[in-house]
């Protein structure tokens, strides 16, 4: 099987004609738990090879094998009924079996809680169906080519960047993901996982240290990951189980927020985080209630990060994906930045270039790298410039994992302090007392580069606040100096 991607544009254009499904979300979520359910019965067709006692927790009649695998099998009214009367009620249901079997029935139902089938025409679904059993996801040419389609039609779906969620470029999250350099028994988690991208870079990463089925148990084990959006949540399941963790049960449906700051405990301490929390958005109203009051926001990428300083271990490293708002913002941005220095070693702040996260957003991001447990001294700052010819990112010419060489080749070894990095045109140093004194603002231009207009949205807004907070200063002094003029 080789044209996938026609493939997926020939379900889109079936289920266009299906009067239940309303738009793009909508095809994306019929189209994803589909597929969800033929890539887990080609796992089970693997397992069963390998595993003589090998057990589904699906009932036998509602596997992908025994109702859609024939393509001359039911349909119609039939099939419709088959799906809403019996295959989905039963998904949803809480398991009753324990063990490895226990463990799979309550993945089916996390990942179907919120899963719904919106095609009406049992006739539709069955021409969506047999086109998707054109591909075998135990071919590992198929399994790769699929992987990098449903990353476009992720891309494609347009409402993806609404609530500030932005899908992090497979660029970005390999070189997060090769600078931690995680080790086979550490727990990495990404509290905000969307799909999986750092995770399913974090398993690859790990399983070059992968030599026997322990290992495997071992690296299994170390992967959590929290989301709690049905879909995106659905798509990293999948997205495990396309990297072989059959039953992922780190990955988590639910708000990492939702739960108060206070009752993360030593339990849950982790020893690697990385991620790219949502930002430019707001949580719904009282999840800032599960925080101090010195750390109380509305603005969701505030309260991952309150959250991420809290929950590495001593020693634990992490890497955050944040948008210059959070390097010059003040407040509770303050607040946190002081935290940060105070409580962590945030030796590295890579500056991306404009467009990383094109077409969702121009906002400009950097990737936050911390150590947790000593006092920050030293920040190095690396701006990542452009590739020679290039001038922005898009879909079509994403940014390039190579792009990156330059910059691992600087790094250096946190061990000994980074002693081999130098300064460079694009990197540069300074002193946490400098960042403190300046009310902890860490948004430093590149010294080496001429002073060049800014027209980033984010910080033409913040000088236009604080011209603004100038001018009433100014008004507020003159009233005070007329009011005593007059009264005298």
């Amino acid at each position: 099987m080789s044209n996938i991607s026609g493939v997926i544009k020939s379900i889109q254009d079936i289920m266009r004609k299906d009067v239940g499904v309303d738009g793009d979300a909508q095809r994306i979520g019929q189209m994803v738990w589909m597929f969800f359910l033929k890539i887990y019965d080609d796992r089970e067709t693997e397992l069963e090879l390998i595993e003589s006692d090998f057990k589904s927790a699906i009932p036998d009649h509602l596997r992908w094998r025994n109702w859609a695998a024939n393509a001359e099998g039911i349909t119609g009214d039939a099939l419709a009924d088959f799906v809403n009367l019996q295959l989905f009620p039963k998904l949803k249901t809480d398991p009753t079996a324990e063990g490895a079997l226990g463990q799979r029935a309550q993945l089916l139902r996390d990942v179907f809680e919120d899963a719904y089938n919106y095609m009406k025409s049992g006739t539709l679904m069955r021409q969506v169906i047999n086109k998707i059993n054109e591909i075998d996801f135990n071919n590992s040419e198929d399994r790769h080519t699929f992987g990098a389609i449903y990353e476009q039609v992720l891309k494609d779906l347009q409402s993806a960047g609404n609530a500030g969620e932005f899908y992090t470029p497979r660029a970005v999250t390999r070189f997060i993901i090769d600078r931690l350099d995680l080790k086979l028994n550490e727990i990495v988690l990404d509290p905000a996982c969307g799909t999986g991208g750092f995770l399913t870079c974090a398993i690859d990463h790990k399983r070059k240290s992968v030599h026997s089925t322990a290992d495997e148990e071992t690296l299994r084990n170390s992967i959590r990951g929290v989301e709690k959006k049905a879909l995106p949540h659905m798509l990293c399941i999948t997205n495990m189980i396309l990297h072989g963790i059959d039953t992922p049960s780190g990955i988590v449906h639910g708000n990492t927020l939702a739960k108060p700051y206070r009752e993360y405990g030593d339990k849950d301490r982790v020893h690697v985080i990385a991620t790219n929390p949502p930002f430019g958005g707001m949580e719904e109203d009282g999840i800032e209630n599960n925080f101090p009051a010195h750390l109380r926001t509305r603005e969701t990428a505030d309260l991952f990060m309150a959250l991420i300083i809290r929950l590495l271990r001593a020693q634990g490293r992490a890497a955050v994906v944040l948008p210059d708002g959070f390097l010059f913002g003040e407040g509770t941005k303050s607040t946190l930045k002081k935290q940060l220095l105070e409580e962590c070693n945030l030796h590295t702040i890579v500056r991306l270039p404009n467009g990383v996260f094109s077409p969702y957003t121009g906002i400009k991001t950097n990737i936050l790298f911390f150590t947790k447990g000593v006092p920050t001294e030293t920040i190095w700052f690396y701006e990542h410039p452009y590739p020679e010819g290039v001038t922005g990112y898009n879909k079509t010419k994403p940014m390039q994992f190579e792009e990156f060489d330059t910059a691992r080749q600087w790094w250096g070894n946190e061990a000994n302090g980074f002693t081999a990095r130098r300064v460079t045109e694009q990197a540069w140093k300074v002193d946490a007392a400098e960042i403190a004194a300046s009310n902890y603002n860490l948004d430093r231009k590149n010294p080496h580069q001429a002073e060049v207009i800014d027209h980033d949205p984010e910080h033409l807004l913040e000088n236009y606040r604080k011209t603004k907070e100038s001018i009433q200063s100014i008004r507020d002094e003159l009233r005070t100096i007329l009011s005593d003029a007059l009264a005298r």
